[in-house]
């Protein structure tokens, strides 16, 4: 069985600190058994190396998340990268042509998808692993789970099963009747009690019927071909597109805890602590969290059930309850983000400011990991000057290689070829200057450190490194 882990989103539901490139799967908000802070991302990549599914997953995801993901859960994970955002249904059949064509599936796989940002126990991977078994028993066209619910909530979407089988390992699943989507309270308790389970954002199937799919739609099944012309298959949900119309469909029901930690009265729940960052929550605030990305601190005095939110994108004061409306609110607003995660560390934007005569100035703050680099590029629109504040690591400017330190300056004009190598934390203030300030003004030449010491090998013993 292939699993595919979709990560997408916009990053709305949980802003300021999610943004167009730090969706919700990326913020370190939960404590692991270590009682470290990690992302949703890390976690499901945690318990999918504990339940052995780890070496046959891959993960869906678009351009801007790229970076991210390689910074956080590593740079060797298989990535398919969508060549431009839709919805699930083409970013699966994306998926279904890679395995197709590069990681020799044969079309009796069975190909498991699920979200990368739901919150479950480690019992639900062993759940997983009964899918394939189910399908082939049940000659189902699809195969789901369900989570069974514990309240009636109107989030989440839920599967109307029929009467439940028994396979011959004694595992329950059941025929699905129907679909209702995030119904109404009172409807949603009708639901509950009718045995309804809520529907996990899983979805099984064999290769071939999906692949069957685009071909009846005259869509190619190689992969390279489909990238050329993904902008043909529908935007829209694999929900509406596939499940709503497949004839045989099961559901296999999970008994463990599951939660869509989409918006902060959710996330919250799940949070070990009502501090993070810097500030105060005074002992008379009941059921209130602050989450403080900024250096200045945040104080909350005698109010409850809030959320306080500050990052470099902006400040959220909301009712817990009021919480999930934000992404109404903020669907028009256009900014750049304002701090991302890289492969490398990470930037925050510290100022920008813009002259009547159209000169801009962005100042930002990076922090690059020991070990790490950054490409080795050049900016057409711009110059930069690098002021490092600590840390120390390696620099090439036009091919000539140096060391960098605590209080050094560097000057890098427009069209100069440079990068730099963290030895140790490096962390320095970027000011870029020009008329275009944006993130594509950069032509990369090399990504890889060794490949750039190899190119300048007869630099490096040089008397200036």
């Amino acid at each position: 069985m292939k699993l595919i882990l979709l990560s997408g989103g916009s990053g709305k539901r949980l802003w300021p600190l999610s943004n167009a490139s730090r969706a919700k799967q990326f913020l370190r908000m939960i404590k692991n058994e270590d009682t470290k802070l990690e992302s949703m991302i890390q976690r499901v990549w945690r318990q999918l190396h504990s339940a052995q599914l780890a070496n046959n997953t891959h993960i869906v995801t678009n351009k801007a998340q790229v970076d991210m993901i390689q910074n956080q859960i590593g740079t060797g994970i298989p990535l398919i990268v969508e060549p431009e955002r839709r919805d699930t249904f083409p970013a699966i059949a994306l998926a279904a042509s890679y395995l197709y064509t590069f990681a020799e599936a044969s079309l009796d796989e069975i190909v498991c998808v699920l979200p990368v940002d739901a919150y479950v126990e480690n019992c639900f991977f062993e759940r997983m692993k009964k899918i394939e078994e189910t399908i082939l028993e049940s000659g189902a066209t699809l195969a789901l789970i369900g989570a069974y619910p514990s309240y009636p909530s109107e989030k989440y979407g839920y599967i109307v099963p029929r009467h439940p089988t028994l396979n011959e390992h004694r595992m329950p699943y059941m025929t699905v009747q129907k679909f209702i989507e995030k119904p109404h309270k009172e409807e949603a308790q009708k639901l509950i009690e009718q045995k309804a389970l809520w529907n996990c954002g899983v979805f099984a199937f064999t290769l071939d019927y999906l692949l069957g799919l685009l071909s009846d739609s005259g869509l190619p099944l190689q992969y390279e071909e489909l990238v050329k012309r993904y902008a043909e298959l529908p935007a829209t949900s694999f929900d509406y597109e596939v499940v709503e119309k497949a004839g045989h469909i099961v559901v296999i029901p999970y008994e463990g805890e599951w939660r869509d930690l989409g918006t902060w009265n959710t996330l919250t729940e799940k949070m070990d602590t009502h501090l993070i960052g810097k500030g105060v929550v005074s002992i008379d605030s009941s059921n209130t969290h602050l989450i403080n990305e900024l250096e200045i601190p945040v104080a909350i005095l005698g109010l409850s059930n809030i959320v306080v939110v500050s990052s470099p994108d902006g400040i959220l004061v909301s009712d817990k309850s009021a919480s999930p409306r934000i992404k109404e609110i903020m669907q028009n607003m256009r900014q750049r983000p304002m701090y991302e995660e890289r492969r490398w560390g990470w930037y925050r934007v510290l100022d920008y400011q813009k002259s009547e005569d159209g000169k801009e100035v962005l100042t930002k703050r990076l922090n690059i990991l020991a070990g790490k680099n950054l490409s080795y590029q050049m900016h057409l629109k711009r110059t930069e000057v690098w002021t490092i504040i600590s840390g120390e690591g390696e620099f090439i400017l036009n091919g000539k290689w140096s060391r960098i330190k605590q209080g050094d300056v560097l000057q890098i004009p427009i069209g100069a070829r440079h990068a730099a190598k963290a030895t140790s934390d490096l962390e320095l203030i970027e000011v870029q200057i020009g008329n275009e300030l944006i993130e594509e003004d950069i032509v990369r030449f090399c990504m890889i450190w060794e490949e750039m010491e190899k190119a300048y090998e007869h630099l490096l013993h040089a008397p200036f490194y």
